[in-house]
């Protein structure tokens, strides 16, 4: 996981810089003023949830000014991303997000684009993992498919277009070709539930929500996307292992704010959650959930982005994917 982490960071540090300077913008030398709004286009228990609610705290002591975050699930994000897209980019209201911003992106109706919005920076990410029911009769993700030839089941999504959810079509289906529906729910926490109550009994999700299921054992982890064996879950063998050398992948969190906020206001923010992902308590409790940090600036983040969606719309047309 270290090693595709760090090679998502150098990838960042070699694109091509957005000039950020040159934007004429004055930035009110006293901001921020007032508390900050962070929407979470998500359910509560998901990554993007998780991880702003465990860095807020130190974020409202560097910043001086209360954090108010809002959950707005719906429409695999989009609702939540739409609201911002749509607030005043006066710094005070931003959002926080998962990789299926940029997946989204790809669908004709998703109501926003990349120029909606001017990028902050991607904090951490981690890797999916495809889980199943102890009930299920499987302990390898091969003998998952086997099982599942002979029966009529449903893989369990975080939404509709979240790359859990391709993460899931490409196993399951491209590679697979098990003709596995996805069940989608209105983020992760809901949807890790029902595959602890068995309805549906096998899941695609980012690590953050099944996490604690898997280590008190109502959940067995199958396979993991992740480039190498990750620490939590030392035992659990990577999709590439698993017969899928092709599937790697990651759901990150970052945070943006809606196009035309000023440039040193973007900064300011990008620059306290770089401080406070260098504090010791942040990065062990970050490192526990399974989460490797990667925190690039602005403008290298705004490459990745776009990197990113070329990406997941190729995954989209490969998967046939279609929006909730």
């Amino acid at each position: 996981m270290k090693n595709t982490v760090r090679q998502i960071a150098q990838y960042l540090s070699c694109c091509a810089a957005v000039c950020l300077a040159g934007v004429s913008f004055a930035q009110p030398a006293n901001w921020p003023v007032k508390p900050l709004r962070i929407v979470v286009p998500y359910a509560p228990g998901g990554p993007p949830d998780v991880v702003i609610r465990l860095i807020s705290p130190k974020l409202t002591e560097i910043l001086g000014q209360p954090i108010v975050v809002e959950n707005r699930a719906g429409a695999g994000g989009n609702i939540g991303t739409v609201a911002v897209a749509k607030s005043p980019p006066d710094g005070y209201t931003a959002l926080v997000t998962s990789s299926g911003f940029v997946v989204n992106i790809n669908f004709p109706d998703a109501g926003y684009s990349e120029r909606d919005f001017a990028a902050v920076t991607v904090v951490a990410a981690q890797p999916n993992v495809i889980v199943v029911h102890p009930n299920v009769p499987a302990n390898t993700l091969a003998e998952f498919v086997a099982y599942a030839k002979g029966e009529k089941l449903a893989f369990s999504s975080p939404g509709s277009g979240t790359t859990p959810h391709l993460t899931g079509e490409n196993v399951f289906n491209i590679v697979g070709r098990l003709g596995l529906p996805a069940a989608h729910f209105r983020g992760a926490g809901p949807a890790a539930a029902a595959v602890v109550s068995g309805q549906p009994p096998v899941g695609s999700f980012a690590l953050t929500a099944p996490l604690p299921f898997i280590k008190s054992g109502r959940l067995r982890a199958l396979a993991v996307s992740s480039a190498q064996r990750i620490a939590a879950l030392p035992q659990v063998p990577t999709l590439a292992e698993s017969g899928y050398p092709n599937i790697v992948d990651y759901t990150w969190v970052g945070i943006f704010l809606p196009a035309g906020t000023p440039a040193p206001i973007v900064q300011k923010l990008y620059e306290a959650v770089q401080r406070v992902l260098q504090n010791p308590e942040v990065k062990e409790r970050l490192a526990a959930l399974a989460f490797d940090l990667i925190a690039e600036p602005p403008a290298r983040t705004t490459e990745f982005v776009k990197t990113e969606i070329a990406k997941w719309g190729a995954v989209v047309r490969e998967t046939g994917a279609k929006p909730d």
